[in-house]
C-alpha cells in the first residue's frame, strides 16, 4: 500500500470519468428510476416550508461531504479571483461586478457535481467529490452539454450589455482619452453622479431580465436530466412550468440564491466554498419536492 501524490490521484479519478463520456448504459444509469420516465412528469405545488425543507437536507448533504465539497469547490473563488486580477490589470474595473454577479447565471452550472453526489446520497449509496465527476459518463451529458452552453451565453450577452451601459454611460462621462479610473474613483463616480445612477439603473435592468432567462431554463432542468431519461426541450419546458406554478416560492428561492451568492462573493469570493455546496445541494432536494417521479409519487 502506497500514499500517492494527491495532485496524481486526483487527476488519474477526472481522466478516467473523462474517458467514460456518456459511456454508462441509460438502463444502469437511471436504474432507480422504476420506469418513471415512461409514466409523465408531474409538477407539485411547494411552500415555502419546502424551501426551508431542502435548505436544511442541502445543509446536511454538505456536512455529509463537507471535506469532499470544500475540496472541489475551491476552483470557483480561485477562479473568481483569478479573473479580478486580470480585469484590474487590464483596467477594467467596471467588469468586476457583472463577472461576481455571473454567478447567478451559472450557478446550476457550476452545481452539476453537486447535484450528481446528492442524487447518489439519496439512492442510498456512499459519495465522495470523486461522484461528481461521474456526471460525464451519464448518457444525458449531450443534453447536458448544450444546457450548460446555453447558460454561457446568457453570461457573455450580459458581460457585453453590462460593458455597452458603461459605454454609453459613465465610460462617456469619463471620456475617450481619460485613463482607467481605479476601483475607488469608479465606486466613487457610480454612486454620485448622474451617469453612474444610469449605468446602474439600466444595469440593473438588463442583469434582472438575464438572471430571470438563466433561473427559468435552469432552475430544476439539470437536476432532471440527471435523474430521468428525459429530452433536453422537456427538462427546460419542466423547469419553466415549475416556476410558473409556484411563482411566490420560487420567487423567494431565487432571492435566497442572490441574497447567499452577494454574501458569499464579499470577502474576497472565500465565502463562495460554503454557499455554492449548500446551495447546490438544496437545489437537487427542492427539485424532488417540484417533480414527482411518476403520476402517483
Amino acid at each position: 500500500m502506497t500514499i500517492q501524490n494527491p495532485v496524481i490521484w486526483s487527476w488519474q479519478h477526472i481522466e478516467g470519468a473523462a474517458r467514460g463520456i456518456g459511456a454508462v448504459p441509460a438502463a444502469e444509469y437511471w436504474a432507480e428510476d422504476g420506469g418513471a420516465a415512461r409514466r409523465g412528469i408531474v409538477i407539485n405545488h411547494i411552500h415555502l416550508a419546502d424551501i426551508r425543507a431542502a435548505l436544511a437536507k442541502g445543509l446536511a448533504d454538505f456536512g455529509a461531504n463537507r471535506s469532499d465539497v470544500l475540496f472541489l469547490c475551491l476552483i470557483y473563488p480561485a477562479a473568481g479571483l483569478v479573473l479580478e486580477h486580470v480585469m484590474f490589470g487590464r483596467g477594467a474595473v467596471q467588469i468586476l461586478f457583472p463577472l461576481a454577479a455571473g454567478f447567478a447565471i451559472l450557478g446550476p452550472l457550476f452545481a452539476l457535481g453537486l447535484y450528481e453526489m446528492s442524487r447518489r446520497r439519496d439512492a442510498g449509496g456512499a459519495t465522495s467529490w470523486a461522484d461528481a465527476f461521474r456526471i460525464l459518463g451519464s448518457p444525458a451529458i449531450g443534453r447536458i452539454a448544450l444546457l450548460g452552453a446555453a447558460l454561457i451565453l446568457i453570461f457573455l450577452l450580459w458581460l457585453v450589455l453590462a460593458q455597452v451601459i458603461y459605454l454609453a454611460t459613465l465610460g462617456a462621462y469619463y471620456g475617450i482619452d481619460a485613463p482607467a479610473p481605479t476601483l475607488a474613483q469608479f465606486l466613487h463616480d457610480a454612486l454620485t453622479t448622474r451617469p453612474g445612477w444610469v449605468m446602474i439603473g439600466l444595469g440593473a435592468i438588463a442583469g434582472l431580465w438575464c438572471a430571470l432567462a438563466a433561473f427559468l431554463i435552469g432552475a430544476i432542468s439539470f437536476p432532471l436530466l440527471l435523474d430521468r431519461d428525459v429530452g433536453l426541450h422537456t427538462a427546460i419546458a419542466t423547469s419553466i412550468l415549475a416556476v410558473a406554478a409556484n411563482p411566490g416560492p420560487m420567487a423567494a428561492w431565487a432571492a435566497i440564491i442572490a441574497g447567499a451568492l452577494a454574501l458569499g462573493s464579499a470577502p474576497f469570493l472565500l465565502g463562495l466554498i460554503v454557499v455554492l455546496p449548500v446551495l447546490g445541494h438544496a437545489t437537487w432536494h427542492l427539485y424532488r419536492a417540484l417533480v414527482s417521479r411518476g403520476l402517483r409519487d
